[in-house]
């Protein structure tokens, strides 16, 4: 599993790196941030393009895995097809192809006029990623890829990358919104039990560099497996009185139940992968949501350095309801290979009921006590 965890950590930095050459090359710029006005096929082209931004990347980490882990083919997941409708009307599915010259020609079909733009992607899909990480590089594990299981989220609060905020004013350094949201997120657990066991983040616009101005990034990984707890990150302490990340979509009585318990210290953010950063990273002690609004591919990464770090994401619903019913023990935890029954699409992988993000399993008691009184939760 070292090897796989060194792979995850490869794509993510491909995969950073294509996301930071549609905001800094030209010809890919002008693309994704085409005005939306004027004709259908301006309006149609911006979200195209994102789309199709999307799908690249997450066909690339399912190529680059793949290849490297015949075992893992066929459970490598993601939250976008990759089938492509081109403003013909024509279905072209996205994928790595043989060489930059093929994949260039395919992205063409899509991309069309555009072929500077569709040789600066393919260039960027086949480049090789090196990794200098001492302690990524000594990392030893004995569990097998057969055995697990991927999800990928490509570019993670999307919304935030497209618009493109560059002067969001961090508030005790969780940032409201901006391009500091957009991540990317991969996170691999075990097929039969559904635990997440290895994360990784990707933070592709990290910081400036002061002198060629060009975004830089970096990553965040984790490993949660059997008594095995290691990762890139140590664990920031608790706060006395702990700060909770929510949504700016969170009810009134939800962000009411928890304003005392946080001296009023609710914070907001743009992004669930991003919120769950910010409780990784010790900006904030909890991130709760209590709406079926994110899924698996937003939640696994995150969740496996939780766990590395001695947290984790409790299913909220859940965790309240077992506390009405006099249960005290360990409130039970996302799993990532269990379909929601009945529903389609998309909605097969939501979080149903919300979740708890915790570090301090007394910020996660002090959290669902504050919400057990909210209706209807």
């Amino acid at each position: 599993m070292a090897g796989l965890l060194q792979a995850l950590v490869g794509a993510s930095e491909k995969a950073a790196h294509i996301a930071r050459l549609c905001r800094g090359e030209q010809p890919l710029f002008q693309l994704l941030v085409a005005e939306k006005k004027g004709t259908d096929r301006n309006r149609r082209f911006l979200r195209d393009f994102k789309t199709l931004a999307d799908v690249l990347i997450q066909e690339v980490i399912k190529h680059d895995l793949g290849k490297e882990f015949p075992d893992l083919r066929g459970h490598i997941h993601g939250e976008e097809s990759n089938e492509f409708q081109t403003g013909q009307g024509d279905t072209v599915t996205v994928q790595v192809c043989a060489s930059p010259g093929d994949t260039a020609a395919l992205l063409l079909s899509v991309l069309e006029p555009e072929r500077e733009a569709a040789e600066l992607l393919a260039a960027a899909v086949h480049r090789e990623v090196v990794l200098s990480d001492a302690e990524l590089a000594g990392v030893e594990l004995g569990v097998h890829p057969r055995d697990l299981a991927v999800w990928i989220d490509p570019i993670d609060s999307t919304n935030e990358y497209i618009a493109g905020r560059e002067d969001v004013t961090p508030l005790d350094g969780i940032a409201p919104g901006g391009l500091r949201s957009a991540l990317v997120l991969i996170g691999a657990y075990d097929r039969r039990t559904g635990s997440p066991v290895l994360g990784v983040i990707n933070e592709p616009f990290f910081q400036r560099d002061p002198q060629s101005r060009r975004w830089q990034g970096r990553y965040h990984w984790g490993v949660a497996y059997g008594a095995t707890r290691l990762s890139s990150l140590s664990v920031p302490p608790p706060r006395p009185t702990p700060c909770v990340v929510l949504s700016r979509a969170e009810g009134a009585a939800v962000r009411g139940a928890l304003e005392p318990l946080c001296g009023g210290r609710l914070r907001f953010a743009a992004g669930a992968g991003y919120k769950l950063l910010c409780v990784i990273l010790g900006l904030a002690d909890a991130y709760v949501l209590s709406e079926g609004t994110t899924f698996a591919w937003d939640a696994c990464a995150p969740h496996a350095i939780l766990r590395a770090l001695g947290g984790g994401v409790v299913a909220l619903a859940e965790a309240l309801r077992a506390r009405r019913e006099g249960d005290a023990g360990p409130p039970a935890e996302l799993v990532y290979n269990r379909p929601v029954e009945g529903a389609g699409g998309a909605e097969r992988w939501a979080n149903r009921g919300g979740f708890v993000a915790y570090l301090h399993p007394q910020h996660l008691e002090a959290v669902l006590a504050a919400l057990g009184t909210v209706p209807g939760l």
